[in-house]
């Protein structure tokens, strides 16, 4: 069931969103050569519950962090850890904020130092397909309009989309009904109404698009190891217009010349 909310309800939510991109601008200052994820992890925490926020990926059905960290060839669901982070790499960081009994969910790859061109260019094209999936959003079209978008964006650019993982709606629940997938057929799926509230994430790998899940039952990366790239926003559907309850401007200000 598709849970829509009020207006009163999408302007608590805008709390949350807006404590998960502060605390995702936070994190963005330490991400540097020789930095671990486990202190990226406490980083975070810390600052989540100072701001009068909750971890909400924290314990949720046992994930041991409050970052979903995603190195290189890890496209989501990380566990943070001792990794010393290297010259070269990338890093996603996907968390979840509860405020005020409501989500805000985001996720930002950052490159740590100098990154190879044609990776910077697979981050720079997932971001890109993000605000193609958003502009595909709007009342009265479906669900299914914001995947094809996605999908035809990436994919004519010689890229991969993850189609175990996708995008979902987001409320008082950190996963709500809509599934958003990348990839997909135009004119298909739920109707998008005013007080829907999604997740649009897009999963974008540089080779293959198949998966591997590690041992710990979470950790899922490329099959052929090669790099992969993960952005995300909280939208909401007010009226005839799509709101963007996240923001990177946090991030952008900190990374300032070196945002992808």
């Amino acid at each position: 069931m598709i849970y829509l909310k009020t207006p009163d309800e999408i302007n608590q939510m805008r709390s949350s969103a807006t404590l998960v991109s502060r605390t995702l601008g936070e994190v963005a200052k330490w991400i540097e050569p020789g930095v671990t994820t486990l202190k990226l992890d406490t980083i975070a925490r810390e600052f989540i519950r100072d701001n009068g926020g909750k971890p909400a990926c924290l314990g949720y059905e046992g994930f041991p962090g409050t970052l979903c960290i995603e190195v290189n060839d890890v496209i989501v669901h990380g566990f943070p850890s001792n990794y010393v982070l290297r010259e070269g790499d990338i890093i996603g960081i996907d968390t979840v904020v509860e405020k005020d009994g409501f989500m805000g969910d985001s996720c930002y790859t950052f490159p740590v130092g100098e990154v190879d061109a044609a990776v910077i260019n697979l981050c720079r094209t997932t971001k890109e397909s993000l605000y193609v999936g958003i502009e595909a959003c709007r009342p009265g079209k479906r669900i299914g309009d914001i995947a094809n978008a996605i999908q035809t964006y990436c994919e004519h650019r010689g890229y991969s989309i993850v189609r175990e993982m996708c995008g979902h709606g987001i409320g008082r629940d950190m996963h709500e009904s809509p599934e958003v997938p990348n990839y997909g057929r135009r004119g298909i799926g739920p109707v998008i109404r005013n007080g829907m509230c999604i997740c649009i994430e897009p999963m974008i790998n540089m080779g293959s698009r198949n998966i591997i899940i590690d041992r710990d039952g979470w950790t899922c990366r490329t099959r052929d190891h090669k790099p992969s790239a993960h952005y995300e926003h909280t939208l909401a559907i007010v009226g005839d217009e799509v709101e963007i309850l996240t923001t990177f401007d946090y991030v952008e200000e900190v990374l300032q010349d070196r945002f992808i």
